[in-house]
């Protein structure tokens, strides 16, 4: 059995690449570090973006694990111009997946390159893999294997937030497992 973590980063002072975690942030990067410190990790891969990087760092740390940073993981793009109506833009991109706004990615393709890295986590040697990312990205990884997630769902989503996804002979479950 293979189980993948999935890991959406912890609070942090905004969107853009280079926001860091804030306070309460990097206490809860603590507080996943102590989570995930019997879980045996092996193998950690995660978004490029600072605030999701850190949210691993204490765990990289203590386990004496490199992170592997990809980019593949990093938060979904809705549009390259900030709209007003940013949540119901992205509520029609959970009702079709092909939607694209300028500058953006539709929800096929975010989907697409989040499940490339986890098609290559599943296919590693290492049994316990985590992976960090952001919550659009996580929404549409979790849909994929429970299709009735959806934007309610994703609304519903804690800064951090982890779901375990355990493969076993050709049979993959998917379960949240953050408190």
């Amino acid at each position: 059995m293979k189980r993948l973590y999935l890991v959406r980063h912890c609070q942090a002072l905004g969107q853009k690449p280079e926001a860091d975690l804030t306070e309460i942030g990097k206490q809860q990067a603590v507080e996943l570090a102590e989570y995930f410190s019997d879980k045996s990790i092996e193998y950690i891969i995660s978004s490029p973006f600072l605030r999701a990087v850190n949210t691993i760092k204490p765990l990289s740390e203590m386990v004496n694990q490199e992170i592997e940073c990809d980019v593949r993981l990093q938060e979904r793009i809705l549009c390259a111009t900030p709209f007003e109506n940013w949540m119901e833009l992205l509520e029609r991109t959970y009702l079709d997946f092909d939607l694209k706004f300028e500058g953006g990615e539709s929800s096929n393709e975010a989907l697409s390159r989040g499940m490339q890295v986890i098609q290559e986590m599943i296919q590693r040697p290492e049994t316990n893999i985590l992976a960090v990312t952001h919550g659009a990205l996580l929404s549409l990884l979790i849909k994929h294997y429970k299709s009735d997630f959806g934007f309610e769902d994703w609304k519903k989503l804690s800064n951090p937030d982890v779901y375990k996804l355990e493969t076993a002979e050709k049979q993959i479950a998917i379960e949240r497992v953050w408190k």
